[in-house]
């Protein structure tokens, strides 16, 4: 369940109180949300296709 889990915001989000901001919580899976609107749902992905996203170059 999203709600058990330990969230992280986005490195890339800005220092601000009330920034944009994503945040993710790494698991067995991975979930994204929008941190200004935490109970809109969230993207889940496999361990394996986050690290091949974060490890991309740009």
């Amino acid at each position: 369940m999203a709600g058990d889990r330990v969230w992280r915001k986005s490195s890339y989000s800005g220092a601000t109180e009330g920034g944009e901001c994503v945040e993710v919580s790494i698991a067995h899976d991975v979930l994204v949300r929008d941190s200004k609107n935490a109970g809109a749902g969230t993207l889940t992905f496999s361990a394996p296709a986050w690290r091949a996203f974060v490890q991309r170059q740009p």
